[in-house]
């Protein structure tokens, strides 16, 4: 065990076609007309932050489909978690959901989806990664401009400080089992409970359920747009009402979307459906062009779904290096 200097740096070398900081989100400022915004897979931030011994919603770096090269000014304890994207440490590759300590001037590589799925990386370090902090978060508000970085994504020449803790350079791998992940997949199914419209357009719930989408290139962190079936719509007069993340709305064109984490607070289209918590990591790690599809559950398990993955990251990562290196080999194998 060691000790870091009081301030590294992480060095934007390129980055990609989305780099921010992100943390747990902004959960009070809605009656503001502030998104909740945060890590669009709250997963996969926290076991990232829970590998290197940070808080679960504490800042990190949100990387986006690849591209992306960071350098490390100094020796420091990282975790990546999320999607394979084929990451190399220094020209090695770096499988993700582990710890490791990486020496100073080391650069980390992110070069695209390795396999059918896989959108988003989360980038913990141990120790406080500097932010602009705005109305109690860290994360970045691309449309309003603050927080994060300078209220915007990460480019090349950007340089990131860390202040670290004493103690937080650990030698040894953690890393996160398979088992206690959500089940990330190409073409999930995510489950959904009715929305408040859905008994005014009853047609347009059972195409729901039945039809494969995907998601249109008019894609971002505020909401996905879904192609490849149209649900019949029926031009209602609402008043504007509060929305959130995981909200399915219908637009007068049946083309439904999908709200995500940096969703509006209020809309006026029909939501015939939401999307629940424990699934929203799922969509989280979907690009276009992506195929997805929709189920009808419960709320009990809803809530039983969120409670689990609750319960894993107060398990937490393992810290035993010769199951790892099994678990690794099994992988392979």
């Amino acid at each position: 065990m060691g000790s870091l200097p009081e301030t590294a740096v992480i060095e934007v070398i390129a980055g990609g076609p989305l780099l921010t900081i992100q943390d747990g989100g902004r959960l009070t400022a809605r009656r503001y007309g502030v998104p909740v915004g945060g890590a669009m897979d709250r997963f996969a931030l926290a076991a990232a932050n829970r590998l290197v011994g940070n808080s679960l919603n504490a800042p990190a770096l949100e990387l986006t489909a690849g591209g992306i090269q960071l350098r490390f000014g100094a020796r420091m304890t990282i975790a990546l978690t999320g999607a394979d994207v084929q990451a190399h440490l220094d020209g090695t590759p770096l499988a993700p959901w582990q710890s490791v300590l990486v020496p100073a001037g080391s650069t980390l590589s992110l070069h695209g989806r390795r396999g059918m799925w896989g959108g988003r990386n989360y980038l913990a370090v141990a120790g406080e990664l500097a932010a602009e902090w705005a109305i109690g978060s860290a994360s970045t508000c691309l449309a309003g401009g603050f927080g994060g970085y300078e209220g915007r994504a990460l480019r090349s020449g950007d340089r990131i400080p860390v202040r670290p803790r004493l103690g937080t350079v650990v030698e040894g791998v953690r890393w996160w089992p398979a088992d206690r992940r959500p089940s990330y997949r190409a073409q999930p199914c995510l489950r959904v409970l009715p929305g408040p419209q859905r008994s005014v357009l009853p047609e347009a719930w059972e195409k729901l359920l039945s039809a494969t989408f995907q998601i249109d290139q008019a894609a971002s962190r505020q909401g996905y747009r879904l192609s490849g079936a149209l649900l019949p719509a029926r031009d209602l007069s609402l008043p504007s009402f509060g929305v959130v993340p995981g909200a399915i709305q219908l637009p007068p064109d049946g083309q439904p979307i999908l709200l995500m984490a940096d969703a509006q607070t209020t809309g006026g289209y029909p939501v015939i459906a939401v999307v629940i918590g424990a699934d929203l990591p799922l969509a989280a790690q979907l690009l276009p062009g992506d195929q997805l599809s929709f189920t009808e559950t419960d709320l009990t398990t809803a809530q039983a779904a969120l409670a689990q993955q609750s319960a894993w990251l107060t398990t937490g990562p393992e810290d035993d290096e010769a199951d790892w290196l099994l678990s690794q080999a099994g992988a392979i194998g």
